[in-house]
């Protein structure tokens, strides 16, 4: 899809400071991931009611394997629970579920709950919910090219034939418009290897609330500062000449 100017469609996550927000409770890590987790069907309604068509949601990189295995578990529970609990909602909604990442490695179970969901709503276009689970971008983009070479060894493609509409059509994320805005919750000023390709003209935020305490309202002045940019994507505005 082409870029949208100021009209917000895809807004990214990194749903960053569940650890840390537990700990200044005194409270285990993993429950601060399940805040984390309660609080995404918040931000997911409010997204609807802005009229957003997509939200992508940095759930487990392909770094958090190097976490504790007792926290990964927890996560992975987490994230079933929210399933769910809130797959009639998404589909009451007719919202897509869609997945960017390898799930392979995730548990069994896990795995099951999530394909499950994808199946149930594959067929809907109102809403699409991109959940990012052992998702790492540049593994991302090294896949597409894959992808894209093997189509080329079977002689169903010339390397000439490659352009960046093309290229996007191997990435998890195809069809989805480009990310427009990026919020990184809990005030770290970095992307950690997260949606590099579809980041490429994206505003980015960095609220210092950690995730668990990012409210709707909180999310609106994020779109209030957003709606502020002067997006220009490499161009000059009329005002400006």
């Amino acid at each position: 899809m082409e870029q949208s100017e100021n009209k917000l469609l895809h807004v990214a996550f990194i749903m960053d400071g569940n650890g840390r927000w537990a700990k200044r409770r005194g409270l285990p890590r993993h429950l601060g991931h399940k805040a984390g987790c309660d609080r995404i069907i918040e931000i997911y309604e409010e997204c609807l009611a802005q009229g957003i068509l997509a939200m992508s949601l940095y759930a487990f990189s392909t770094e958090n394997w190097n976490r504790p295995k007792s926290e990964i578990n927890h996560l992975f529970k987490y994230l079933e629970i929210f399933f769910k609990k809130e797959i009639n909602r998404i589909i009451r909604d007719k919202s897509c579920v869609r997945v960017s990442g390898d799930i392979s490695r995730l548990p069994k179970k896990t795995q099951k709950v999530i394909i499950d969901a994808v199946e149930k709503t594959k067929d809907f276009t109102n809403f699409y919910f991109n959940i990012c689970l052992n998702y790492g971008g540049k593994a991302e983009i090294v896949r597409a090219a894959t992808l894209f070479a093997k189509e080329v060894e079977e002689g169903k493609r010339k390397p000439e034939d490659l352009t960046e509409d093309l290229f996007e059509s191997y990435l998890y994320t195809a069809g989805l418009p480009p990310v427009d805005l990026l919020i990184r919750t809990s005030g770290e000023l970095r992307t950690s290897n997260y949606l590099p390709w579809q980041l490429a003209y994206a505003e980015f935020i960095f609220p210092e609330t950690p995730w668990p305490d990012f409210t709707k309202e909180e999310f609106r002045k994020c779109i209030d500062i957003y709606n502020d940019r002067n997006r220009r994507f490499g161009s000059i505005n009329e005002k400006e000449k």
